[in-house]
């Protein structure tokens, strides 16, 4: 998120309400100045600000439903004291505000994608706002488009299933990025009991269906020996967004 966007006022989210049950916490008592901070020590880890501007906090979308919480042995307002209690003890003078993100029963999707959407967090809401292709032509090539849940191999529709779809998504959204095994399965099969999800081997015969159904471009799903998958795109790659596009997580 940009410093500014830190800054600007929001407009009001009509599927937001105040935790009920925590009141917003007051500023401590300002401390006496502190001694100038060294140049490394004033430096934010996140990278350069533009000139003007000045950190004045920061946002951590927390993405999870009272019944995910209420399996944790814990509620959202649970949740929400614990980290103001650690965030007291780290920066006592910090001010704080908490907000639920509510979205239609039964409306899916990710958990932290409502919530960043529903707070206006600027690439979220950048995703919501890219322009739907003009028509339904489709190049040569791979077109792998995430808002429709279709893939094209040369113009023709490729019949992937759900679980296929879902592998290649999850690595198109981490270009890039080596993913292991494990977090494939914890990540797919979430909501899967412990004793019906699938093993690594498993992992492998869905990515060796998912290969044989992307022909003579399957080797923009690599195999990184030892540790996993990732997802190469090149030239002949078109990939599509639009609403509704998931996020990936960032850290």
């Amino acid at each position: 998120m940009s410093n500014s966007a830190l800054l600007a006022p929001l407009a009001p989210v009509r599927h937001l309400r105040a935790v009920t049950d925590v009141a917003p916490r007051a500023a401590a008592p300002a401390p006496a100045a502190p001694a100038a901070p060294t140049p490394a020590a004033a430096a934010p880890a996140t990278g350069s600000i533009p000139v003007g501007t000045a950190p004045r906090g920061f946002a951590l979308y927390v993405g999870i439903d009272e019944s995910k919480a209420a399996a944790d042995g814990v509620s959202l307002s649970a949740l929400v004291e614990a980290l103001r209690r650690t965030l007291g003890e780290l920066a006592p003078h910090a001010e704080t505000y908490a907000t639920v993100a509510l979205a239609p029963a039964g409306a899916g999707g990710r958990d932290v994608d409502v919530v960043r959407l529903a707070l206006h967090e600027p690439s979220a809401v950048a995703r919501t706002k890219q322009e739907e292709p003009e028509d339904d032509h489709v190049p040569g090539g791979v077109t792998i488009d995430i808002s429709r849940r279709r893939v094209h191999i040369e113009g023709e529709p490729a019949q992937l299933t759900f679980k296929e779809f879902e592998l290649l998504q999850y690595l198109v959204l981490r270009e890039g990025r080596t993913i292991e095994r494990t977090e494939l399965v914890s990540s797919l099969w979430s909501h899967t009991d412990v004793d019906e999800a699938p093993g690594e081997r498993t992992i492998d015969v869905h990515v060796r269906r998912l290969r044989s159904k992307l022909g003579r471009y399957e080797d923009i799903v690599r195999t990184v020996r030892g540790i996993g998958y990732r997802f190469d795109r090149h030239a002949d790659v078109v990939i599509r967004y639009g609403h509704g596009t998931p996020s990936p997580d960032r850290f």
